[in-house]
């Protein structure tokens, strides 16, 4: 007899062919979907770095708004402010005014920076830096260029973090900013809202007057260049110690393991 003929397979169905398509379809041509964009989301710390940083540069031109701006804390007993208030002392003692305001310019600038600035990761980076660099240089001087092209997705890699660190001190720099045009506007006033007794200041064969110019040739007054004198050594001391608290308690909180090396150390004394 004669071999039966084999059944013909059942026709599938519209889900049948669903699943097929899903488990056995050819992929799609061309580039993958992109993943959507993430949603815009407000943030109150860039409002106000933006912000500082555009009032500080307005302020830079317009004499005008920083004048007002600085009047509102206070520049002599007929217009009387908080600061002031707590280190004018009636405009009679210029000079510890303008250390006291220097110290709490480089106080508030030192917070600022160590708020914005990931000092354990700017530690790594340069650390990293310095490494690659020797690197580098051994693949320059082998003349191997496969070596060199290796070495390019590194360098686009750290210059990213770097990027990502200096973004972070940029965000404190507006603050700065901001708050270096406000308080040397404010020592300005003050010293010229004070009487002239008060403006001279009375040295062993010298005698300055605040408000005179140190060369004629520049509009460089006298009680700009000692405010500035003033702001340098604050400026070091709070920098330094307010780092290396940050980096004392980073260390409390991420106990290093027995041999790792310590952050501090990647990037420089603390």
């Amino acid at each position: 007899m004669p071999p039966e003929p084999e059944a013909a397979p059942l026709p599938s169905g519209p889900e049948d062919d669903d699943e097929d398509d899903d488990d056995h379809g050819p992929a799609p041509d061309g580039p993958p979907a992109r993943p959507p964009a993430p949603p815009f989301t407000f943030s109150w710390k860039a409002f106000v770095y933006v912000f500082l940083g555009l009032l500080g540069i307005w302020m830079l031109f317009d004499v005008s708004l920083r004048n007002s701006v600085a009047e509102l804390l206070g520049t002599s007993g007929a217009h009387p402010g908080p600061l002031y208030a707590a280190i004018g002392f009636g405009s009679n003692y210029l000079l510890l005014t303008m250390a006291l305001a220097g110290a709490i310019e480089m106080l508030i600038t030192a917070v600022a920076y160590n708020f914005t600035t990931d000092w354990v990761k700017a530690a790594k980076i340069q650390k990293w830096n310095s490494a690659f660099r020797k690197v580098q240089m051994a693949a320059i001087r082998s003349g191997k260029k496969d070596r060199i092209e290796a070495l390019k997705p590194h360098q686009q890699r750290l210059a990213r973090l770097s990027g990502e660190v200096s973004i972070g001190q940029f965000k404190g720099m507006a603050i700065t900013y901001f708050l270096l045009i406000l308080i040397y506007s404010w020592v300005g006033l003050v010293i010229v809202g004070a009487s002239s007794t008060a403006q001279v200041l009375t040295l062993p064969g010298a005698t300055i007057d605040l408000t005179g110019r140190v060369i004629s040739a520049l509009p460089i007054p006298w009680w700009f260049l000692i405010f500035s004198l003033y702001t340098i050594p604050f400026s070091m001391v709070f920098r330094r110690v307010l780092k290396h608290w940050w980096l004392r308690r980073y260390l409390e909180e991420h106990p290093p393991a027995s041999g790792a090396p310590v952050p501090g150390a990647a990037g420089g004394t603390a």
